[in-house]
């Protein structure tokens, strides 16, 4: 699902700000609905409140960054620097969780570094903000993912997704209030939008975002932010058939994107190796 997040970019005709205001209300929309149907709605209390509104916050910026990366330059290129958030991932877990630093997990972060290394050398101008903005989006990717970790050990999945999502929409529905630009006008768009939204708030993002935080309580942030960097895999494959992109990536993009995808592999790998460990000595001890 996510992988056709950043295509999406490119297929809606709006401007990154209002792609991201409609995804919030589409998804709070669909979150809400779900919580209310399967009578799980329970909104997070006293300070977990303030840290899941601030990560609300958090994810409306990642959005916004995310798609000014898009459409200032490629779809693919957008998608990759988010691959940086495992090196944000590797200090900000000891800090938040109160895991211990490992280095292999740094390691690793900083060979994902070298991918993104590779795919950017040579960027200048609009590349080079967008690199900037994409990398931005990347920091605040792993904020909000080590911080859902957390917070879904305190409340229900579905509630926490559905109040920083409406955390999001209120922020940015205040932002177009003070600027003076909330009216209908906001939803005046392209039918063929109107459906890329449909698809992108309630797949690419209630159901995304309730199976990642699920899947985070059980594996970990830095798990599951690597392994989400199959996702630009996906995207690259979606951008060069939809989007006709490989017409204007270079060698040295591809060498990246196989450096990340390496780093992933090894480790799935040691991961894999690490639970046998621990199984058998358990078994062991019993």
């Amino acid at each position: 699902m996510w992988g056709f997040t950043g295509i999406l970019g490119k297929l809606i005709h709006l401007d990154a700000l209002l792609i991201v205001w409609h995804r919030l209300w589409i998804a709070a929309l669909a979150l809400g609905i779900y919580t209310l149907i399967k009578k799980r709605m329970s909104i997070p209390r006293g300070q977990t409140l303030v840290w899941t509104i601030i990560v609300g916050l958090v994810v409306a910026i990642h959005w916004l960054t995310f798609y000014t990366s898009i459409q200032l330059s490629t779809a693919s290129l957008g998608i990759l620097c988010l691959s940086t958030t495992t090196l944000h991932v590797t200090w900000l877990e000891p800090l938040i969780m109160g895991k211990r630093f490992s280095w292999i997990e740094f390691t690793m972060g900083l060979l994902v570094i070298g991918g993104i290394y590779f795919v950017a050398h040579d960027f200048k101008g609009e590349e080079l903000k967008a690199l900037g903005f994409g990398l931005i989006s990347a920091l605040c990717a792993g904020i909000f993912s080590v911080a859902n970790g957390k917070l879904a050990q305190q409340t229900d999945t579905a509630s926490l997704s559905f109040t920083e999502l409406s955390t999001g929409f209120v922020a940015l529905s205040l932002f177009f209030i003070y600027q003076g630009k909330m009216s209908l006008q906001l939803f005046k768009m392209a039918s063929s939008d109107f459906y890329w939204l449909l698809f992108l708030g309630i797949l690419c993002t209630s159901f995304a975002f309730l199976a990642t935080i699920e899947i985070v309580k059980r594996l970990g942030a830095f798990s599951v932010s690597l392994s989400i960097n199959l996702e630009p895999i996906y995207t690259i494959i979606l951008a060069i058939v939809l989007l006709k992109e490989h017409k204007i990536l270079q060698t040295s993009f591809y060498w990246g994107a196989a450096m990340i995808l390496t780093v992933l592999l090894a480790n799935g790998i040691w991961k894999h190796k690490q639970r046998k460990r621990t199984t058998v000595n358990y078994g062991n001890a019993i």
